[in-house]
């Protein structure tokens, strides 16, 4: 079991990891993605485990059903116990991502998943992992 530095949130069931540096909005867009209809699975910090080749995120238990919400505090939050992470989205300014990038995946554990990096404080953001997961979970389905 790996302790990463992340939030994840489960949306229809998918993990999103959500990495960053502190004040990098990991919980103000996991945040925005509960309010339409993600689960929390952990805020702050995620176990990361391997089972049969997918990574499972759970929550410490210390920090169970609990978000820091800024300005408001430690709040409580009704969560997924775990969710298998379907993609990891790195949170860096707009300026630093690259707009055609050499690879959509990362490696955490072993386990290569699928990796888009988005500006947390781009209006589009929770658009962009609603995008990135039905990407990753091959779910979007284009009629042509």
């Amino acid at each position: 079991m790996t302790l990463i530095h992340a939030t994840c949130v489960a949306i229809d069931g998918a993990g999103v990891l959500l990495r960053g540096p502190s004040g990098a909005g990991k919980s103000d867009l996991a945040l925005r993605l509960i309010d339409e209809g993600a689960a929390l699975v952990a805020d702050d910090y995620c176990h990361v485990t391997v089972a049969d080749g997918r990574l499972i995120a759970t929550a410490p238990a210390a920090i169970a059903g609990r978000m820091e919400v800024r300005g408001q505090g430690i709040v409580a939050m009704p969560i997924a116990a775990d969710a298998t992470i379907a993609v990891v989205i790195d949170l860096m300014p707009a300026k630093d991502i690259e707009r055609l990038p050499d690879s959509t995946t990362c490696v955490l554990d072993g386990v290569t998943v699928p990796h888009v990096c988005i500006d947390a404080a781009a209006p589009s953001a929770a658009a962009r992992v609603r995008l990135a997961v039905r990407t990753a979970t091959h779910s979007d389905k284009i009629n042509s």
